[in-house]
């Protein structure tokens, strides 16, 4: 490990954000080494009342906001608002994920504070973007997910099912999340160049429009669908598997894991226009083989010749992977009813750390602390924190 500082060492965000999206973008600024001052109302991060619960200790709220400060203050108050601009002098970044227009109301828009500091980047996430006829549409994840066509597309690989999924994995907040990361931290770079901050804008409906690759070129193009989805599982004699064979080596090599060098020179899936448009004879052909085996033969004969393959794993199962232990995939976090396991970021650096956490902050540990390093006194406090 070096002992050079994280990459982020000295960056300063003041972040406003709940629930999923902004804490997922600010926690792995945190984890990068940025000092994070998240602010809640004096109800607290609606995520620190969701379950996992032990002890009052929300673990969902843990794993979103651990490595970073707690101030409370009640932006309803006056005195609330003037902290807030006293703290924006000091930082260089704003993050916030209301829906447009609430923080023009509190006066703390972007406009605003780039008066008080100029250099400020202003990230703000939200359902549709900052303009447009949508832009006032409430949005979580789950709206998103059927806003954008995701749903439907997702329910096209589920054959037989006329009813769309009910989706508790919030990808529409983990991916503008991680956009947010990587468009504030170029609006960062830009500024070394221009000396000037600006305001990032992103949209979650626009972040899960961009990862439906196939969708969007299939809804502007005529395209014929194939006779079954080319990925998904196929089945063994006490379970299934899930193969993709993305290249022509892989179905090269799928047909020789299964003794069936002859689907080479089988017309139906010898080129794969062809292939592609017969894959439920395809899959019937291969189920022959597969449902002879065990899922862990099945998988052990494919992984043998080099196709990608994987069993269906639960997620406790995939946590205990070796790969996980070997990476430090899982970092431990402490909160005040005790520790447990949280994921760490999914990227390194060769020539400096990453640290997640530990610590998650009780709801409003460091108020008094960084109010009083912005100048505010021991009674301006005690009037805000009342």
């Amino acid at each position: 490990m070096t002992d050079q500082p994280r990459p982020l060492h000295g960056l300063r965000i003041l972040d406003f954000s709940t629930t999923i999206a902004g804490p997922h973008c600010s926690r792995l600024l945190a984890d990068m080494g940025a000092d994070v001052i998240k602010v809640e109302s004096p109800e607290g991060d609606l995520m620190r009342s969701r379950p996992v619960q032990r002890d009052g200790a929300g673990t969902m709220f843990g794993q979103l906001n651990a490595g970073k400060r707690s101030i409370v203050l009640d932006l309803k108050k006056p005195e609330a608002i003037a902290a807030v601009k006293k703290l924006v002098k000091t930082v260089d970044i704003v993050l916030e994920n209301y829906r447009p227009g609430v923080m023009k109301r509190l006066g703390l828009d972007y406009p605003e504070l780039a008066k008080i500091n100029p250099k400020i980047i202003y990230g703000a996430i939200s359902g549709y973007g900052q303009t447009g006829p949508a832009a006032g549409r409430p949005a979580y994840a789950p709206v998103i997910h059927a806003s954008t066509g995701y749903d439907m597309a997702h329910l096209f690989y589920q054959q037989g099912r006329e009813r769309p999924d009910n989706c508790g994995i919030f990808v529409a907040d983990y991916a503008s999340g991680a956009y947010a990361m990587g468009a504030i931290l170029a609006a960062v770079h830009q500024r070394h160049v221009t000396g000037k901050g600006q305001m990032v804008d992103v949209s979650m409906f626009e972040a899960l429009v961009g990862m439906l690759l196939g969708e969007v070129n299939r809804a502007q193009f005529d395209f014929e669908m194939p006779s079954r989805p080319m990925y998904g599982p196929v089945e063994a004699k006490d379970g299934y598997v899930m193969l993709a064979t993305a290249s022509e080596r892989t179905f090269q090599d799928m047909a020789t894991a299964a003794g069936r060098r002859d689907w080479l020179s089988d017309s139906r899936f010898e080129k794969y226009a062809d292939r592609r448009m017969n894959w439920d004879q395809f899959v019937d052909e291969f189920e022959r083989w597969s449902k002879t085996l065990t899922v862990k033969e099945c998988v052990a004969a494919l992984e043998k010749h080099g196709v990608p393959c994987s069993p269906y794993l639960t997620v406790t199962e995939a946590l205990k992977d070796p790969q996980v232990a070997h990476r430090g995939s899982l970092c431990t976090i402490e909160d005040s009813a005790g520790s447990y396991k949280s994921p760490a970021p999914p990227f390194r650096f060769s020539g400096s750390p990453l640290q997640s956490g530990p610590k998650v902050s009780k709801l409003g540990e460091h108020t008094r602390s960084v109010l009083a390093d912005v100048g505010l006194s021991p009674a301006e406090i005690d009037a805000l924190t009342k």
